[in-house]
């Protein structure tokens, strides 16, 4: 590969965590439609977009047929319950691990950036002060594909002005994992990816970015 100029992150289970709240949003609508969710199935959402796990979540679905109008009706208002919870988040919700690593690799020369399906993106940074921690950021607002799409990382190297090949991409999540490898990316994984087999280089823990051979 070539040499690595700069990290992509994946927002949620690298960055930070906001599974629960996923989950709590998406089960309170899934109840008022009368369709069963639990943690099973909503495992199957992680680093899908939001319309696509809407889909996912109505496979269960027994009523009448939805509307596009109303299913986007039906994101807005998980994305509101979902935003409530979000505004509890302080920069305490980032362990001082992530956030010294994050400062550690720019001291090195590396750029950095988030590369997240997610349009709260911005909003949770500026909840967890962590805005500043990079050079570009490229989410839900600038993407019409989701992962295993690579366009946000694509986007996220076009941000940093570098190749794909120039940048790795750290995430938690096969989608996210294909989605590097499908854009020519140096894939990372961390948690549940570091044990997906088309993973290039598993790490057992964040700080593992400042030990690793890149």
């Amino acid at each position: 590969m070539s040499e690595l100029k700069a990290f992509i992150f994946d927002l949620d289970g690298v960055i930070v965590f906001t599974d629960r709240f996923h989950y709590l949003a998406w089960k309170k609508m899934a109840d008022e439609l009368g369709i069963h969710f639990d943690e099973e199935i909503n495992h199957r959402l992680r680093g899908v977009g939001r319309m696509e796990s809407l889909e996912i979540i109505l496979e269960r679905y027994e009523g009448e047929p939805l509307s596009d109008e109303k299913k986007h009706e039906f994101c807005t208002y998980k994305n509101d319950i979902y935003r409530e919870y979000l505004s509890t988040m302080t920069p305490d919700d980032v362990s001082d691990d992530v956030r010294s690593t994050l400062a550690e690799l720019r001291a090195r020369g590396y750029k950095t950036a988030l590369g997240s399906s997610s349009k709260n993106a911005k909003y949770i940074l500026e909840q967890i002060g962590l805005t500043d921690a990079f050079d570009a950021i490229s989410d839900g607002t600038n993407i019409t594909r989701s992962k295993p799409d690579p366009e946000v990382f694509i986007k996220a190297a076009e941000f940093l002005g570098l190749e794909p090949s120039e940048c790795a991409v750290v995430e938690d999540a096969a989608a996210g994992i294909d989605a590097a490898n499908a854009g020519g990316f140096t894939s990372i994984g961390i948690y549940e990816a570091a044990k997906y087999g088309r993973t290039d280089i598993p790490i057992e823990k964040f700080t593992n970015l400042l030990t690793s051979p890149f």
